[in-house]
């Protein structure tokens, strides 16, 4: 039977945890916040019907889940939604959830187990017909090994870290004599994030696109998509920008990526959200490369175009209701594309801000969403990502959608602290991303030819020539 729930616990912190706040009020669910030290002035903690401080560490105050869970029960919750980062995909943090008599929202802990071992995840979907890249079969930590394996399946091939993904522990190998030194680096680099440097070794796929599909399930067999998204603008294998729907993907193709991943997951009896992501070659051939068991950074876009709340879905989801659509009633309108505004300097190497904001104006008008964790005088903390808003525009055209996102991050003022926003205003006035042409080496080809001090420049002009309006007005 279906358990309602009434009270939610929100494992996480920033932007994710106020849009965990909001959907859940609609629904008429009462909140409770969790917040390190540093986070005591960030604006979930006020949203929330309670908040609690999880002293010390400002890191482990949003991992140690045996304290989490306990908070949940001294405080009656029924569920605990855990946003993205964090304990999204910790298989033993669903489980213990569920020993102790609390939902969790989310997948199934054996799913999320599965999905986070990327050689089972791999083989597994190699069982189900999803091509996959040829690769190693297991996690590789020998070197002789790791040779021996890129030498048969032939160069360039690309190490990725075995537990863990964010594009940490990640190189591209060209030649056999830089493979050493590229796969000591991914090996340190994973056991520093992910606690095991453990690799697995894959083909490379020059100038693919990233294309990741939304995935909706429920406990009766019922299994949707929601479209598709393009996320090939990335630095370091980071997303910047995100968009629903692909201007440039192949109609044919988009239909064969929706067939073969609702036809996966129910296969394997999957629950609640999920995004399989693939790459997409030149010649339109896909692969699989990751499926990702929690709610997406860029989930803003496809409620854009679907009109669907997904984390709304995911609570009524883990409640044991059935989907309140099928497929065909499923449509999918305009275009969206989201920006992740982040306190970094893309004019010195992407170098991390942390400091007083000191003025805040986000954009408005129709179609516009911010998502945002700042506000004028809050201080950014240096223990978290470096994300501070998600900006996401909608318009019924591929042209339309463009101008108003140029226009919105125009709009878009953060001063006191570097940010990338000249970068995303760069992209927006770049050719090649107005006609939809963009590859994951986008930003590696077109940033040298970006003049960001430029946009910084003018931007600031912008707001010099809007306070001097102001003053003079009032002067009058």
């Amino acid at each position: 039977m279906p358990r309602e729930i009434k009270k939610v616990l929100v494992a996480n912190r920033g932007e994710i945890a106020t849009r965990i706040i909001r959907a859940c009020k609609e629904l008429g669910i009462k909140t409770v916040a969790i917040y390190s030290e540093a986070d005591a002035k960030s604006i979930y903690v006020k949203k929330a019907d309670e908040a609690y401080l999880i002293p010390g560490d400002p890191i482990q105050a949003y991992l140690n889940y045996f304290r989490i869970v306990d908070l949940a029960k001294q405080t009656k919750c029924d569920a605990i939604h855990p946003g993205y980062g964090f304990l999204s995909e910790n298989p033993e943090f669903a489980e213990y959830c569920v020993k102790q008599g609390i939902i969790f929202i989310g997948p199934k802990p054996e799913h999320i187990a599965l999905f986070g071992d990327k050689m089972a995840a791999k083989k597994k979907m190699r069982e189900l017909g999803v091509s996959i890249l040829p690769g190693s079969d297991e996690p590789i930590s020998d070197l002789k090994k790791a040779k021996e394996i890129a030498s048969e399946i032939g160069y360039p091939v690309i190490l990725k870290a075995a537990y863990g993904g964010g594009g940490r522990g990640m190189r591209i190998v060209r030649s056999e004599s830089e493979f050493e030194t590229l796969f000591q680096s991914a090996y340190n680099e994973a056991k520093k994030f992910f606690g095991k440097g453990d690799v697995f070794i894959e083909k490379y796929v020059e100038n693919p696109r990233h294309i990741e599909i939304q995935i909706m399930a429920d406990k009766y067999g019922n299994v949707v998509h929601l479209g598709e998204r393009d996320c090939s603008i990335q630095r370091r294998h980071q997303k910047i920008v995100e968009i629903a729907r692909s201007p440039s993907l192949d109609e044919e193709v988009k239909k064969e990526l929706y067939r073969t991943s609702v036809k996966a997951m129910f296969k394997v009896g999957y629950e609640n959200v999920g995004t399989i992501e693939y790459l997409v070659d030149e010649n339109n051939n896909f692969y699989f490369i990751e499926m990702n068991t929690r709610l997406q950074v860029e989930h803003t876009v496809t409620e854009m175009v679907t009109g669907i709340d997904i984390v709304q879905k995911m609570i009524e989801i883990a409640e044991g209701k059935k989907l309140p659509f099928l497929q065909e009633d499923i449509s999918m309108r305009g275009y969206a594309i989201e920006f992740r505004v982040n306190a970094e300097d893309p004019a010195k190497n992407f170098a991390p801000s942390v400091g007083l904001i000191t003025s805040y104006h986000s954009p408005g008008g129709p179609g516009v969403r911010v998502d945002a964790a700042v506000y004028k005088d809050y201080v950014i903390p240096p223990y978290y990502d470096s994300m501070i808003a998600k900006l996401s525009v909608w318009a019924l055209t591929w042209q339309d959608v463009v101008n108003r996102a140029r226009r919105a991050l125009d709009e878009f003022i953060v001063r006191g602290v570097p940010t990338n926003l000249p970068l995303l205003r760069a992209i927006v006035r770049d050719e090649d991303f107005i006609n939809g042409k963009f590859t994951t080496k986008y930003i590696d080809e077109k940033l040298p030819t970006f003049n960001l001090k430029e946009q910084e420049r003018n931007i600031e002009d912008l707001v010099a020539a809007i306070a001097g309006a102001l003053a003079a007005y009032h002067r009058l």
